[in-house]
C-alpha cells in the first residue's frame, strides 16, 4: 500500500513540474483511527495497527519530495474540513461518508473537534444492533455492517462485481431494481437509528451526507428523515437539516489539498525555498 502511495506522489510529482508548481506538502487520508501524533493507532479495513505512515512513507518517496511534510489525517475529517472550507453546511455540522468504511467526523464552531487522542467521530463503529453481525473492529452489529459500503453489496449481491460499485448502485437504484432499492434503504434506516443519537447528543445545524453516501443520497434520504424524524428529541428534527455534499467523494482530496495550502498560510517558515 505505501510502495502505491509512493508511486502516486511521483506521478503528482511529474505532473505538477509539468506546469512549473513544487510540492508544498503532502497529506495521506487513512480510513481509520489517526492519533494527534500522525500514526495510525488501528485501521481494520487496511489490516494497519500502529503504522507511523509519514516515517514509513518518506524513505520511499522520490528524491524531490524528501523532506516535504507529511501530513496524515482521517480520511472522514478531511471531508468534513473540506465543507467547513468550501461548502455551504455552516459551521456546525455532523458528516457522515462512506468509502472503505463509514467514516464520521464533527465540526463546532467551525471547528474540528478531534478528542483526546484524536479518535472522534468513530460512527461507522457504533452499534445499532448489538446481537448482530462481528464487524473487523472487534465488535458486533456496528453501523459499518448494515450501511458500509460492502454490506450494501453484499445484500444486493454485488459485492463480486469489479469497477465503479457505487456508480453501479446508483445506476441500478435508478432503473428499479428492487433488492438494490432495499438493501439502499435498509441502509439508510441504519444511518438514520446512528445519526439521531449523533443530533441528540452534539445538536448540530446540519448533517451532511458525503463520499458515496452523497451519490446515493437520493435512496438513503427518505428512510433516514424518517428515522431522525421519529428519534430526535432535543427539538423538532427539521427535514433540512440533512444535507447532501457537493463534493461528493472528491470531499477527502480536497481537504488534504487545501489543508497542505492552510498549513503554508498558517506558517509560511514551513515553505521549503
Amino acid at each position: 500500500m505505501l510502495g502505491s502511495l509512493a508511486e502516486l506522489a511521483r506521478a503528482a510529482l511529474a505532473e505538477a513540474a509539468g506546469h512549473g508548481l513544487e510540492p508544498a506538502g503532502i497529506a495521506v487520508a487513512v480510513p481509520g483511527l489517526v492519533a494527534k501524533t500522525g500514526v495510525v493507532a488501528h485501521a481494520p479495513n487496511l489490516g494497519w495497527h500502529e503504522v507511523d505512515v509519514a516515517a514509513e512513507l518518506s524513505p520511499l518517496l522520490p528524491e524531490p519530495l524528501r523532506g516535504v511534510p507529511v501530513e496524515v489525517e482521517n480520511e472522514a475529517n478531511l471531508g468534513a474540513l473540506a465543507e467547513l472550507w468550501h461548502g455551504a453546511v455552516g459551521r456546525d455540522f455532523v458528516h457522515v461518508s462512506a468509502q472503505a468504511g463509514i467514516g464520521g467526523a464533527l465540526v463546532a464552531g467551525g471547528t474540528l473537534l478531534r478528542g483526546r487522542r484524536g479518535f472522534a467521530g468513530e460512527l461507522g463503529h457504533v452499534p445499532v444492533q448489538p446481537d448482530g453481525p462481528a464487524c473487523p473492529c472487534g465488535s458486533h452489529g456496528c453501523l459499518e455492517q448494515y450501511a458500509g459500503e460492502e454490506a450494501v453489496l453484499r445484500a444486493c449481491g454485488l459485492h463480486d462485481v469489479p469497477g465503479d460499485r457505487v456508480s453501479l448502485l446508483a445506476a441500478e437504484a435508478a432503473a428499479g431494481h428492487a433488492q438494490v432499492a432495499r438493501a439502499l434503504e435498509d441502509a439508510g434506516r441504519a444511518l438514520g437509528i446512528a445519526l439521531a443519537g449523533a443530533v441528540n447528543l452534539l445538536d448540530p445545524d446540519k448533517v451532511v451526507l458525503g463520499g458515496a453516501y452523497a451519490e446515493l443520497a437520493a435512496w438513503l434520504t427518505p428512510p433516514m428523515q424518517a428515522e431522525l424524524g421519529a428519534r430526535v428529541r432535543i427539538r423538532p428534527w427539521d427535514p433540512a437539516g440533512l444535507a447532501v455534499s457537493a463534493l461528493r467523494r472528491e470531499g477527502p482530496v480536497v481537504g488534504a489539498a487545501t489543508s497542505a495550502v492552510q498549513r503554508v498560510i498558517d506558517d509560511p517558515s514551513s515553505l521549503r525555498m
